[in-house]
């Protein structure tokens, strides 16, 4: 058994490996992954990206990457492809073939049926010599000299190769097509990560009450109003202007200065012109307001007039933190 310090130095030794491998790959870039953006760029079919082995799975991820960042991709298993799967392929279609050796036998199957099909393809590829690498109509480089694994046999460093041309062809895309957090939103609606880009306070903010007294009410008349709404706040509303608020934090610093609180008004123990937030703002943007100021409660405003209250529970509901 290896001692805590012997593990934890393999794990050093393998990021250093492939960070040092992939910096080189970075070096190696040229004519042909720009024209490799190009191509994908104005292809009017779909990407289809392939492979076999520990490339089958780089190629199913590089497909969840190109999908989400708006390059519609299809993943095609480079052993069922010659077992039915070829009817996946149009005319249109950019063939994109994932493999370290470049010489694995079903990759060399396939690479003449596609050529007879007529779609470009653009390989992958980590021998640069190989016949993927000849036979493909651009050829991407990931060419390692030693992969992590200490028998130089599993593909680690090689994998994590593929993955990084692959990523850097996506964002290389996804730039040229000048693809937005809106447009990034539009496909990405579901978990938290979705939330945060379309998540609006007209949400949420609609589904709580709308605490809001006179300045001239009571102490005990805010305080009913107060626990009636379970905001923790409420506005002070004045011929239909919101010039305050009053949450349970202005309440406690007013009983803390031991002034006599009979006849206190609603005006003054409120903290007037508040900060709000617009109802079609997005909620990480509430969220951060609240962040920036120390806060829990947020008034919303519609058109510039008092519509409610967001508080930092809602946005804790929604799972955006």
């Amino acid at each position: 058994m290896k001692t805590a310090k012997e593990i934890l130095a393999t794990g050093a030794e393998v990021i250093h490996n492939e960070c040092f491998q992939i910096n080189l790959m970075a070096g190696r870039l040229g004519e042909d992954f720009v024209n490799v953006v190009t191509l994908l760029l104005h292809c009017k079919g779909n990407v289809i990206v392939t492979g076999i082995g520990k490339s089958a799975n780089i190629a199913q991820k590089l497909v969840a990457t190109f999908n989400s960042t708006g390059t519609p991709s299809v993943f095609m298993h480079a052993a069922d492809a010659i077992h039915g799967d070829l009817g996946i392929i149009r005319e249109e279609d950019i063939i994109i073939l994932l493999s370290k050796s470049g010489e694995t036998p079903e990759i060399k199957v396939l690479i003449p049926l596609l050529r007879a099909r007529g779609n470009k393809m653009v390989a992958i590829v980590g021998q640069m010599d190989s016949y993927l690498a000849r036979m493909a109509d651009f050829a991407l480089d990931t060419t390692v000299d030693k992969e992590a694994c200490p028998n130089n046999l599993a593909p680690t460093t090689s994998a994590t190769a593929q993955l990084v041309m692959g990523d850097a062809l996506a964002v290389a895309l996804l730039e040229c097509r000048g693809f937005t957090a809106s447009d990034f939103a539009k496909i990405h609606p579901g978990g938290a990560l979705g939330k945060k880009m379309y998540l609006r306070v007209e949400d949420i903010h609609v589904k709580n009450e709308k605490p809001m007294v006179s300045p001239t009410d009571s102490l005990q008349q805010v305080i009913i109003e107060i626990s009636a709404k379970r905001l923790g706040a409420t506005a002070v509303i004045d011929n239909g202007v919101m010039i305050g608020i009053i949450t349970d934090g202005d309440l406690r610093r007013m009983l803390l200065k031991n002034d006599p609180i009979e006849g206190v008004k609603a005006a003054e123990i409120m903290t007037a012109n508040p900060k709000s937030v617009d109802y079609d703002q997005l909620v990480v943007d509430a969220l951060q307001l609240m962040r920036q100021y120390n806060i829990t409660q947020l008034p919303v405003m519609k058109n510039g007039v008092y519509d409610g209250v967001i508080h930092l529970h809602d946005i804790l509901k929604e799972g955006i933190i």
